[in-house]
């Protein structure tokens, strides 16, 4: 473990930890993006250009416009109702919507989105993922929606065992679903790192909320259930598995509403929102501290060793054991808790079902 002040910080703000990519700003990065940090901004910006080959100039437009195109594919797939089959944001943050008809989407290009006509209806959709995770539960697996594809996507990692039936069932399925094969294994990430800590067990500190003015963290259930006392309060509730939430009563007499980046800055968090494929976000834990990435799936079943967990956000923000309970956000719109871990991908709890389960508001 490093110095007991990083500790003590990790324990006072919401753990979203990170070395930042260090580079020079240049006018790209010196502008600045509506509810981003500083350096909250030069991280996300330096990995969408690493990951998209975007020039810096243009990752900032992305980040800029995202919200917007966030707000107008929820509004619009909102308004349609089954007609429209979720939806995601393109390679320029424009929302795209997935429609079943050309009259809806009509109404998906007048309201200022892309609609793209495609197979399967949402209802299709959920029927094949029920008729998987309906299935004996198969370890280091998981099943989420893609709709970049409209598609269900079982994920089968080297390390599951007995997928036979599982296999079989989604060759029966046809085109709704797609097998993708990687390496290692899907496991809830509680161990090592730097953060809070308790009986032994090392999580991060996730969401700073309160409720009749008390404080609490939203954290991690898989962490919350493995502890009763930190060191920073006692757990106060637990859903795992099944959810992957808990809580934490915060005792410091510290609770700022924002995360910590361990560099002496913090960004901070203003709203909960719901994540949407192609949205860039941000992950901070006390392991990997701040890193960046995309949201790739959403919806994911997510069969760890420890237990099933539905609903989930999946990524390509690197997370490792220690960053259990730290937080997913996109500049201060706070998105989930880190939940686990499969190889190159992570896994969170959407933040909003948790404070509406424990009745508790963000600070």
């Amino acid at each position: 473990m490093r110095t007991r002040h990083l500790l003590a910080r990790s324990a006072t703000t919401l753990v979203a930890a990170a070395a930042v990519a260090g580079f020079l700003a240049s006018p790209a990065t010196a502008v600045t993006i509506d509810g981003y940090s500083p350096d909250v901004q030069r991280d996300a910006v330096a990995s969408l250009v690493a990951d998209s080959g975007l020039g810096e100039s243009a990752a900032v437009a992305f980040l800029r416009t995202q919200a917007a195109g966030v707000e107008t594919l929820h509004q619009v797939t909102a308004s349609l109702g089954t007609r429209a089959v979720d939806g995601y944001l393109d390679a320029t943050a424009k929302p795209v919507v997935n429609v079943l008809d050309q009259a809806a989407a009509d109404r998906v290009t007048a309201a200022g989105a892309q609609a793209r006509l495609v197979t399967h209806s949402s209802a299709a959709l959920a029927s094949a993922q029920d008729a998987l995770q309906a299935l004996p539960v198969v370890a280091h697996t998981s099943v989420g929606l893609d709709p970049r594809t409209n598609q269900v996507v079982l994920t089968v990692a080297d390390a599951a065992r007995g997928t036979d039936a599982l296999l079989k069932a989604a060759s029966a399925l046809g085109d709704r679903v797609r097998v993708e094969r990687v390496a290692g294994e899907m496991h809830a990430a509680i161990y090592n790192g730097e953060a809070i800590t308790g009986g032994g067990t090392r999580c991060s500190a996730g969401f700073n909320t309160n409720r009749g003015g008390v404080n609490y963290i939203v954290d991690a259930g898989h962490c919350t259930r493995a502890v009763s006392t930190w060191n920073v309060g006692p757990s106060q509730g637990s859903s795992f598995p099944g959810n992957d939430y808990g809580l934490i009563r915060n005792n410091t007499g510290s609770a700022p509403g924002a995360v910590t980046l361990w560099n002496g800055s913090t960004q901070r968090i203003s709203s909960a929102g719901t994540a949407t494929v192609g949205q860039r976000i941000s992950k901070s834990g006390s392991t990997t501290h701040l890193t960046s990435g995309s949201v790739t799936r959403t919806n994911v079943t997510v069969n760890y060793a420890e237990g099933s967990v539905s609903q989930l956000i999946q990524t390509n923000a690197l997370v490792n054991p220690g960053d259990s309970g730290g937080c997913l956000f996109a500049g201060s719109v706070g998105l989930g808790i880190t939940s686990g871990k499969g190889t190159g991908t992570s896994f969170f709890q959407p933040v909003g079902e948790a404070l509406s389960a424990y009745g508790v508001s963000l600070n």
